[in-house]
């Protein structure tokens, strides 16, 4: 199983063995203090998907490969051949803040949430990026101040995409040195949790975000940025990273995807308004929303059952 920090670790699973058993193991072992919100991810061919909890493991990943091998047959005539590798992610992130559990800050949350914050996705200052940049290098470098003369040919691993030009290279140095220096004595764990409790800060945190193409609402721009965190779906402008509107979850009231679209009624069917999304991730938007709504369902009759007891 691979982890987000680059490591991996060897579990023995069975055919009797459920997704959710196997995420509590894995959790059990790596020392986190919770499941929830975890996730087992099969990648096969170019898709990555998400084991549903209440599957056997096995069972998943066989009708998994059968549909890929239906889905693409091969062109000689022999069985094309897949291989698979599993991966353990937070995928939802409902309770998620930053310190309060070590394990999970450092194997997972950093190391998710970084190349959101690289590919522009955040609606960021320079200061902040600056401030953050600084712990990223923390992160790679400990103490060593040898690197940091090295930070104008490695902007691109700092900074988020759409600042890297809003100053010029030695300005952007300059201002990471000086929070670099602001922290010494910082270990590098340390800095994994401070760049998140900074990011936390912003309604954007936790999000899953989706390059998508719309024609359906003239109010919006053709190129949207979409976000689904536990707030609900956002919309965001992909220049100024605005969010147009957020959508809770209670508003939406049907989806549905393909291999090239997504489709989404805001408010009810009657009147609701319809979003159609060009992408060919529609399968990851489904998904996400569907566990967000039924997590967010569970927990609402948990409550129930608590005040009827």
């Amino acid at each position: 199983v691979y982890f987000p920090d680059d490591t991996d670790e060897a579990f023995e699973v069975d055919s009797s063995t459920r997704a959710k058993d196997f995420c509590s193991s894995i959790s059990h072992r790596l020392n986190l203090k919770s499941s929830e919100g975890f996730s087992l991810f099969v990648k096969i061919a170019d898709k990555v998907i998400s084991v549903p909890e209440g599957d056997f493991f096995f069972d998943f990943v066989r009708h998994l490969t059968d549909w890929i091998k239906k889905a693409r047959p091969s062109r000689d005539g022999t069985t094309p051949h897949f291989t698979y590798q599993v991966f353990f992610m937070k995928k939802l992130w409902t309770n998620t803040v930053p310190g309060k559990d070590r394990n999970a800050d450092i194997i997972f949350h950093f190391h998710q949430e970084l190349p959101k914050l690289l590919r522009g996705y955040h609606r960021c200052t320079k200061d902040e990026a600056s401030r953050l940049a600084a712990l990223v290098y923390r992160v790679r470098f400990g103490e060593s101040k040898q690197e940091l003369g090295l930070i104008p040919n490695m902007l691109r691993d700092l900074i988020p995409a759409d600042l890297a030009k809003a100053q010029s290279t030695n300005e952007w140095k300059r201002l990471i040195v000086q929070h670099y220096n602001g922290d010494a004595g910082m270990s590098p764990e340390e800095a994994k949790i401070s760049f998140l409790k900074v990011i936390y800060r912003w309604p954007t945190f936790g999000s899953a975000f989706f390059e998508v193409k719309q024609t359906t609402d003239p109010n919006y721009p053709e190129h949207l940025l979409i976000a689904i965190n536990k707030q609900g779906v956002s919309l965001i402008h992909p220049v100024s990273k605005e969010i147009l509107v957020t959508n809770p979850f209670t508003r939406i009231s049907n989806w549905s995807s393909g291999n090239t679209y997504f489709h989404m009624t805001i408010g009810n069917l009657v009147r609701g308004t319809k979003l159609l999304c060009e992408t060919s991730l529609g399968y990851k938007m489904d998904d996400l929303l569907t566990s967000y709504i039924s997590l967010m369902l569970t927990n609402m009759n948990k409550q129930k059952t608590l005040r009827l007891k």
